[in-house]
């Protein structure tokens, strides 16, 4: 643990979305006054006031009491702290090549640098390709030769490392604590400092190494999910060409001793699963063949959908399809990089369809890339099934593993999700 005084005890978390706000309500109950920062007015203004911006499960609680306390503030500014954490998007620079976009992550630090005297500790939470910390530790050091990473000629001593997140939506407060955590320093000072940050709260095994190592990981973890999912879905476009279901098929499958094989859907989603593979093709294109082989399988899977749509709609004369979830994963309202936005948008554009009619109960107004689209409108479950004749699930919200073979008597149902009893 880190000894400090109450009023030395300051930690900054920059970036309050799905995961940096939930880590710093974690650190704030536990006993480090938080100070939250973040670009948006809106999440500042709910966060303020302690509302969630969002939807977490056992989130909304936890930050209401914090704020309330005082532990938490929240501002635009980054100010002076003892250790800053940096939870920031790295998105793509483009869908071509899929390169990592730093900007975020600059201008993180950029914000940061004017605050450094020495002796802070910058941790890098972002999923980030290999070499992103030493990125962030490079920047500081060519906009500030006072400082040093080992306090050579006397300078004072600013500490980098790396710490990813392994948490699922959904479930975030609770693998926040209970998971085990892998973190990374460019030295072994920043890397025993950041063990004992997070051991103010990480009830799981805090797990050492080197930065890059620590990067590389988090990018393996969902690199292996993305390859069997993968497997899943080729798995399923070959059953459907030779006639198989393969819901049953993997059912049996599994029942070997040694056999876990996932079950298939409309593509991958989310911040993590859908971008990671890449980060390691980018860091190594050549040797990187099975990895980039799997996110094309993964990202081809809508097309397929798209297909068994389109043969639907030349069997009938209603024109409507109504999409039965928008996000990413069941029962959150994360749509990041979601297969099923994509499907939607598609559908839209195509002439073959009137209109769609999405059906996402875990949000209040379609997102952007959806919201300007002239035939996509946000409906009722009740209505959209009247209104259409074909029902195209994405999603296995549980309000959707709760309809009936009456709810889609006469409708042309097309199941990615292969999960709910009646299915």
């Amino acid at each position: 643990m880190i000894e400090m005084s109450e009023t030395q005890r300051s930690l900054c978390v920059i970036g309050l979305g799905y995961i940096g706000l939930p880590t710093a309500v974690v650190f704030a109950q536990n006993g480090w006054r938080v100070l939250g920062v973040d670009v948006s007015d809106r999440t500042i203004d709910y966060v303020s006031r302690g509302e969630l911006p969002f939807v977490e499960e056992g989130l909304e609680g936890a930050l209401k009491s914090v704020v309330d306390s005082g532990m938490l503030t929240v501002q635009k500014d980054t100010p002076k702290a003892d250790v800053y954490i940096v939870s920031v998007p790295t998105p793509f620079k483009d869908t071509e090549t899929h390169a990592p976009d730093l900007s975020y992550i600059e201008a993180a630090t950029r914000n940061i640098i004017p605050q450094l005297t020495g002796d802070e500790l910058l941790v890098l939470e972002s999923t980030s390709p290999p070499g992103a910390t030493k990125f962030m530790a490079d920047l500081v050091l060519s906009e500030r030769p006072d400082l040093s990473l080992d306090g050579s000629e006397g300078r004072p001593i600013v500490h980098f490392s790396h710490a990813p997140e392994r948490v699922l939506p959904g479930r975030i407060m609770i693998e926040l604590t209970e998971n085990d955590r892998i973190v990374g320093g460019l030295t072994e000072e920043a890397t025993t400092r950041t063990r004992d940050v997070y051991a103010s709260f990480c009830r799981g095994a805090i797990l050492t190494t080197d930065a890059t190592t620590a990067e590389l990981a988090k990018l393996t973890e969902n690199s292996f999910r993305d390859v069997n999912i993968a497997f899943a879905n080729e798995l399923s476009v070959i059953c459907d060409e030779l006639g198989v279901d393969v819901w049953e098929l993997i059912s049996l499958a599994n029942r070997h001793p040694r056999v876990n094989i996932l079950q298939p859907g409309p593509g991958v989603g989310g911040h993590c699963i859908a971008v990671d593979p890449w980060f390691i093709v980018s860091s190594d294109p050549k040797n990187s063949r099975l990895i980039r082989s799997a996110r094309e399988i993964n990202d081809a899977k809508p097309d397929f959908v798209l297909d068994k749509v389109y043969a639907a709609l030349d069997q009938t004369d209603n024109k409507n399809v109504a999409v039965l979830g928008l996000a990413f994963k069941a029962d959150i309202d994360d749509l990041r990089e979601s297969p099923a936005v994509e499907i939607t948008k598609r559908l839209a554009a195509s002439e073959k369809v009137s209109s769609v009619l999405a059906v996402e109960p875990n949000i209040s107004e379609l997102p952007k890339s959806l919201n300007s689209v002239e035939k996509v409108s946000l409906a009722e479950q009740a209505e959209a099934l009247e209104q259409s004749e074909i029902v195209l699930l994405l999603v296995d919200h549980k309000q959707f593993k709760a309809l009936t073979l009456a709810d889609l008597e006469g409708k042309t149902f097309i199941n990615t999700r292969g999960s709910a009893s009646l299915f």
